[in-house]
């Protein structure tokens, strides 16, 4: 197998909003809040009308568009046996990803994340985690994350306890690794560690200018780019309208943003612009194709709504 993702599996409820509504909500625009209380969740989705409901998550998302350019892949992700995990496991099934977990009746639902759209087509989303963020080593499946040519792994799957024993034995098995920083949240939340990993562990990572600028506490990009040749590992950084970057060791690729797009949606354009990038990777493109490809992917996804074609 080419890829294998891990991450949490979450039903996407794609949802229209005002900028009202975001405000009254006391969410930040732009950024993802995590939702610890069920009833809170359901309070909230319940005043939205659903546009759309996807089987989703971020790697989740990357691994479907891998599939959708012919990559064989797979994708771990903990469900519960309910409606929600149900339509999950079909979901992956029709886009062609093979789902290594077996779903069992779990103490907590299938995880969830409401996508809000405001009229600038920009994103703000609120996760309840529910049973996705209670994965553990043993939920993995061993031979297949040994089988897999690489292994991708998203931030939000990071978390004491459990998840980050599931994560460590991931990259311990894996034969490459790489990851997603996926939320500046996500960054200052566990920013040693992340360091850590991306300084020691990973093979490949991706974040956007924010969050790897956050990570390492850097003043302004110039300092960005001498991390990434001081560490000698592979950084893939997207810059909105600026474009985005690659630094391999001592090698640099830029490429811009295109330009005239009619933005609807932003939601996928990081998660869609790892699967272009991470396709030429496994199939030994240069990084500029690499690139090429990453940004065809993300410009296409942002003229709709969701994060599957």
């Amino acid at each position: 197998m080419k890829i294998l993702g891990i991450g949490n599996a979450i039903v996407d409820v794609i949802c229209k909003v005002d900028d009202e509504f975001i405000t009254k909500n006391n969410l930040t625009k732009g950024l993802m809040k995590l939702i610890f209380d069920q009833i809170e969740f359901s309070n909230l989705l319940s005043n939205l009308k659903i546009e759309k409901t996807i089987s989703g998550g971020s790697v989740a998302n990357s691994i479907v568009g891998l599939s959708q350019l012919g990559d064989k892949v797979g994708f771990i992700g903990k469900i519960s046996n309910d409606n929600f995990g149900v339509k999950y496991e079909e979901g992956l099934k029709k886009e062609k990803v093979i789902f290594f977990y077996r779903k069992k009746k779990e103490l907590l639902p299938t995880g969830t994340c409401l996508i809000l759209i405001t009229p600038d087509s920009e994103r703000t989303m609120c996760t309840f985690l529910g049973t996705a963020g209670k994965i553990s080593k043993n939920d993995l499946d061993e031979k297949a994350i040994k089988k897999s040519d690489l292994v991708f792994l998203e931030g939000y799957l990071w978390d004491e306890g459990d998840p980050k024993e599931a994560f460590e034995k991931a990259i311990n098995l894996a034969n490459k690794t790489a990851m997603s920083l996926s939320d500046k949240f996500c960054v200052d939340r566990h920013k040693s560690n992340f360091l850590n990993l991306v300084k020691n562990k990973l093979d490949l990572v991706f974040a956007n200018e924010g969050e790897i600028m956050s990570l390492i506490g850097a003043k302004n990009f110039d300092e960005v780019i001498s991390f990434g040749k001081e560490i000698k590992k592979h950084l893939v950084i997207t810059r909105g309208e600026k474009g985005a970057i690659s630094i391999h060791k001592n090698e640099i690729e830029e490429i811009d943003a295109k330009k005239d797009l009619k933005v609807v949606d932003l939601t996928g354009a990081g998660d869609l612009f790892a699967s272009g990038y991470l396709h030429g990777f496994i199939n030994n493109l240069s990084q500029k194709e690499c690139l090429i490809k990453a940004t065809e992917m993300s410009s296409k996804i942002i003229q709709q709504i969701g994060a599957r074609f």
